[in-house]
């Protein structure tokens, strides 16, 4: 008798140890991309369908990302995958130029371009849009943005399709590293091109180098302003047409 409970309390211990592994609460990891095969999987998985075409490492903000193009039918694709949790920070797509044609009729209106461009991404505010000329097409270049994600659209200024899609994470802003800011990276550019109005003003690590990107439309042509987001030097100044 006494052996009998001895090992049916033997059991009963067991019995707990088991259920308190299999119910305790487990803390989920974020996969690491260690390969080109893992960006791959991933890639085919966001885009079924499609063929992976190359995948690179870059770095943005210092971080390692894995950066994957993608074809399927008449489009391109690019998404960018950060490497330390595989999460996807950006996705990209277009239909590829010789699938475009000029298209016919009038250059539909600003407003109807806003409202298409409102039906692709609800709930986003529009930032600005600007109508230019790119390969030979009229298209509306629209920037809009969430609280989470920032959304660059092209539309075919005369049929309304839309040519590009792109969206970016909203990247967290560090004002402890002695930047300028998104207000004076603005003024220096502003002060550059004499006026206009800026249509973007975006954070970037270009090869190492902290910068502002800063584009301006005035009149009928656009410009690019590259500034140091420490020192806010002019590293880079180009002008360029609207109509291209």
């Amino acid at each position: 008798m006494g052996k009998c409970k001895m090992l049916g309390a033997v059991i009963l211990s067991f019995c707990l140890m088991v259920t308190s592994v299999c119910f305790m609460p487990r803390t989920v990891q974020a996969k690491e991309i260690t390969s080109v095969r893992q960006v791959k999987k991933l890639a085919k998985k966001q885009v079924k369908g499609a063929k992976v075409v190359k995948v690179d490492m870059d770095y943005e903000s210092g971080k390692l990302v894995f950066e994957a193009e993608l074809r399927k039918g008449k489009k391109e694709y690019n998404l960018t995958y950060r490497a330390s949790d595989s999460k996807l920070i950006s996705y990209e797509w277009e239909i590829e130029s010789w699938h475009i044609s000029n298209g016919r009729g009038n250059i539909i209106s600003e407003g109807k371009a806003r409202k298409l461009a409102k039906k692709q991404v609800k709930n986003a505010s529009i930032t600005s849009i600007v109508r230019k000329r790119s390969d030979g097409i009229d298209i509306y270049k629209v920037k809009m943005k969430t609280s989470k994600k920032k959304y660059e659209l092209k539309l075919h200024a005369r049929t309304g399709k839309v040519l590009e899609y792109e969206w970016k994470l909203v990247t967290k802003k560090d004002n402890n590293k002695g930047y300028i800011g998104e207000e004076k990276a603005k003024a220096i550019a502003l002060n550059k091109v004499g006026s206009g109005t800026v249509v973007k003003v975006e954070f970037d690590n270009d090869d190492g180098t902290p910068v502002y990107d800063v584009e301006i439309v005035k009149g009928e042509l656009e410009y690019e302003v590259k500034i140091h987001a420490k020192t806010g030097k002019i590293l880079k100044f180009e002008m360029e047409s609207i109509y291209d």
